[in-house]
């Protein structure tokens, strides 16, 4: 048993293995008791399951900070905080291809459950390259750091205006490449049908598989912010990448109650603009302003939460009086 107190990634192997085994039970669980039939989720159970998932992410959390300390603890509550919350803007998006796919709601849950088995997988190797990078040479920190407080600034000053999923080239490139039905063929992702042109029986990918594939490439260009804001707080491999996946794990029971209510978190977007240049400028303020001393991890928790919070809830205050918006067709 000596191989689970190896060193990997700068943590012991036992530690890794003790998540995995905890993701794995996760999407068991998913896949053999809340998705053995495809239904449509209400807001209700959405809500209930997401305090599940927060549970869980905070209970590893609460493990993390009693096995690695209370660094690494407020590490990983900071860096998980984050992505908890750049997903909103995920959501929106997941919420306009389901649209534009016109997939039914019952089997929306299953496309965002397998999209999130191939993120944890995305997510990994992309952490583990910004890892290496990191740890083969430093000042990579400095343009990640730059690119935040860019990025921070570009969305604080950004429109509104309007995602149009019917020109996206990704579906584009798909479409023309593979053959894809025009009907949907209940939670399939992938059907035998006639070849127009041929006139034989072919396989044929469905809209469902088509808008997990696009589901997966908004991820991508979702995690360019989020991988370097964690990277931001902590180049320690496994913190990065499990708060990074807590965070995503909770998404998919999230997902339908925050679709509905997506309209109400209109101003959240400055709070998070601001999050990204905070988490950027640490980088700089550690390195040169506190001569290579640490940015107190608590100060970074706290200002995170509480700008966070204050988005949240000044967005609910702002939006109290508007109009619902019309529900995705199903």
């Amino acid at each position: 048993m000596d191989f689970l107190f190896i060193d990997w990634l700068g943590t012991p192997a036992w530690f890794w293995l003790a998540f995995i085994v905890l993701v794995v039970a996760l999407t068991a669980f998913d896949l053999g008791f809340l998705n053995k039939e495809d239904r449509e989720m209400g807001i209700a159970e959405s809500l209930k399951l997401s305090v599940f998932y927060i549970a869980v992410a905070m209970l590893f959390g609460a493990w993390v900070w009693y096995a690695r300390g209370a660094e690494p603890g407020m590490q990983y509550l900071t860096g998980y905080f984050i992505e908890k919350a750049l997903s909103i803007d995920n959501v929106f998006v997941i919420s306009l291809i389901f649209t534009y796919f016109a997939i039914p709601a019952k089997y929306q849950y299953r496309a965002l459950l397998w999209g999130i088995i191939a993120v944890i997988v995305l997510r990994g190797l992309m952490i583990a390259g910004g890892a290496a990078l990191v740890e083969q040479a430093y000042w990579v920190l400095y343009i990640f750091a730059t690119f935040l407080i860019f990025t921070g600034v570009k969305m604080f000053f950004a429109g509104d205006e309007p995602i149009d999923i019917k020109d996206n080239k990704a579906i584009k490139f798909i479409s023309s490449r593979m053959r894809v039905t025009k009907e949907h063929h209940g939670h399939r992702f992938f059907v035998r049908a006639l070849d127009p042109k041929t006139g034989r029986l072919a396989t044929a990918a469905t809209p469902l598989f088509l808008a997990l594939v696009v589901i997966n490439i908004a991820d991508l260009v979702f995690a360019v912010d989020s991988v370097p804001a964690i990277f931001a707080i902590t180049t320690d491999t496994f913190i990065v990448y499990t708060s990074n996946i807590m965070a995503i794990l909770g998404l998919r029971a999230l997902y339908f109650a925050l679709a509905a209510m997506v309209h109400r978190f209109h101003y959240l977007k400055y709070a998070l603009a601001t999050v990204l240049v905070f988490i950027g400028t640490k980088i700089f303020v550690s390195d040169f302003v506190l001569d290579g001393g640490k940015f107190p991890p608590v100060l970074s928790l706290g200002v995170t939460l509480a700008l966070i919070a204050g988005g949240i809830l000044f967005s609910l205050w702002k939006t109290r009086n508007e109009p619902e918006p019309e529900l995705p067709a199903e």
